[in-house]
């Protein structure tokens, strides 16, 4: 038996980068992975690598009636909350639009998904979930990351108070806070720069390790807060960085 056998998992972003990683980690723990994304051709070509043992389907998770129809159908233990943008920037020069967009995208869907599962995770009597935020946060500061970092901030806040709401009814809520993490997403902000190798070498230099995180390593620790083995944790930003807030 392996550690998510049994459990239903639904996943947010699951396409490319960290989502699809998670995806494939958990199917490969034994877990029934609902797969989702607005991107249906990333859904295909994943559906095709994982050889039919993940369930994959559209869900805007910026349309509420998307959101509890995709949630119905996955009746998750497990939902991994992964989408997001990051917006480039300090706070002069962000947009009303920008910042709007940012706190719809990367926190209020993660309240609509949260609302969806919670009360099916509740009549089961149990529930791991798990939050996509970032040391780039209320963990640390990062220059040309204002929106992306106050929004992820949110995210640990959202995190703390519904675990500390659901602590007695079975549910953990747990946040994670990478560092810079290889995904086709990073790729495309290093080339929007106009400088792809100096951009490149730049995270590379903030980096103690010296170098950047493979998605894979991200899938082991949502791998590990879905399963049982994290049963005494919940209400905490997991920081998993290399090393980058000290």
């Amino acid at each position: 038996m392996t550690r998510l056998t049994g459990k239903r998992a639904l996943v947010t972003a699951a396409g490319q980068g960290i989502g699809k990683a998670s995806a494939l980690a958990m199917a490969a723990e034994g877990a029934k992975v609902f797969a989702t994304d607005v991107n249906e051709e990333a859904l295909a070509q994943l559906a095709d690598e994982a050889e039919g043992k993940i369930e994959t389907y559209r869900l805007d998770v910026l349309d509420d009636a998307s959101v509890r129809e995709g949630v119905e159908r996955a009746a998750p233990d497990v939902l991994f909350n992964c989408a997001g943008f990051v917006h480039s920037g300090s706070v002069l020069d962000a947009s009303e639009e920008e910042f709007d967009f940012a706190v719809n995208l990367n926190v209020k869907s993660m309240f609509r998904t949260i609302r969806a599962a919670l009360p099916g995770m509740i009549e089961r009597g149990s529930g791991s979930i798990i939050n996509m935020s970032s040391a780039c946060s209320s963990v640390i500061g990062a220059p040309n990351r204002f929106v992306y970092g106050t929004t992820k901030a949110a995210v640990i806040g959202l995190t703390k108070s519904v675990a500390i709401e659901y602590i007695t009814k079975g549910i953990r809520c747990n946040a994670i806070c990478p560092g810079t993490v290889e995904s086709p997403s990073l790729h495309d902000r290093l080339r929007a720069t106009g400088d792809y190798d100096q951009a490149m070498k730049d995270f590379v230099a903030r980096q103690p390790m010296g170098r950047i995180a493979r998605a894979e390593e991200i899938a082991a620790l949502v791998v590990y807060l879905a399963s049982d083995e994290s049963a005494f944790t919940t209400g905490q930003p997991h920081i998993i960085d290399g090393g980058w807030s000290g």
